[in-house]
């Protein structure tokens, strides 16, 4: 059977920083169904320039983006990080797993790495993780 999806007791805030509409929109669908809230940011510039104005509790991050990609908005955002707060989690949002990407991602400043095209299960559950903790589903 497939595995269970986690549950989420509070509305996590989600910024999805992802330029293709379409594949906005199936994130979107996926983690507003769960009872997340979502906010979209169409390329790396407009992710930074929202992470700085409102709190998220994860960030989605694409890697192949216009104007700033995942790994420089990630750079960005880990640089002029609020002083107050502890991170926020960013994943690695990529089309292509290759041998290292994960190792790679990591250690550009990413928590997380997830593979399009996304499975729902895979997605809810990292985030789980990154937000709330193993085991605690």
């Amino acid at each position: 059977p497939p595995h269970a999806e986690p549950i989420f007791e509070s509305p996590l805030r989600v910024l999805v920083a992802e330029d293709n509409v379409v594949n906005q929109k199936v994130i979107s669908n996926m983690l507003i169904r769960a009872g997340l809230t979502v906010t979209l940011a169409e390329n790396g510039q407009i992710a930074c320039d929202l992470y700085q104005r409102e709190d998220f509790d994860i960030i989605l991050m694409d890697i192949q983006m216009p104007v700033l990609d995942g790994t420089q908005a990630t750079a960005h955002i880990r640089t002029t990080s609020k002083f107050s707060e502890s991170p926020v989690p960013i994943v690695a949002v990529t089309a292509h797993s290759m041998p290292g990407d994960r190792e790679r991602y990591l250690s550009l400043g990413m928590d997380d790495y997830v593979v399009k095209p996304l499975k729902r299960a895979d997605l809810l559950t990292c985030i789980h993780r990154n937000c709330i903790g193993e085991g605690q589903i």
